[in-house]
């Protein structure tokens, strides 16, 4: 019970320390930003609010100044649930990618990351 108090504290703590030391949005031409948002269209981003490798995660999205929907497992057990039946584990953070009648499931915050920017690009 205190382990849990204890990781939560923190947890919650570098969430506030992501917030005041975010990088800043890379800056694109209306159609650059319409296009690398439509490039990613179809993705969702599974994830834990205070857990370290979905903030950095976060933070990537954020310098790539894209928007994907995001699932917090935590805040809604069916999220929990569509993870562990799409992807086979529940493991975060995950990128779901939908397309061309397909459904990947793209686990490991660095090859989300890499993913991210090679599709903003």
């Amino acid at each position: 019970m205190l382990l849990k108090a204890l990781r939560n504290g923190v947890g919650l703590l570098v969430v506030g320390l992501d917030k005041l030391t975010r990088p800043k949005p890379i800056v694109r031409s209306e159609q650059e930003q319409q296009l690398a948002q439509s490039a990613l269209e179809g993705h969702t981003l599974y994830q834990l609010n205070a857990c370290p490798f979905c903030i950095k995660t976060r933070r990537a999205m954020h310098r790539l100044n894209i928007n994907l929907e995001i699932r917090d497992i935590g805040k809604d057990k069916n999220f929990r649930n569509e993870l562990k039946a799409g992807g086979g584990k529940v493991q975060v953070p995950c990128l779901r990618i939908e397309g061309n009648n397909d459904t990947q499931w793209m686990y490991e915050s660095d090859t989300i990351i890499q993913y991210l920017q090679e599709k903003a690009a």
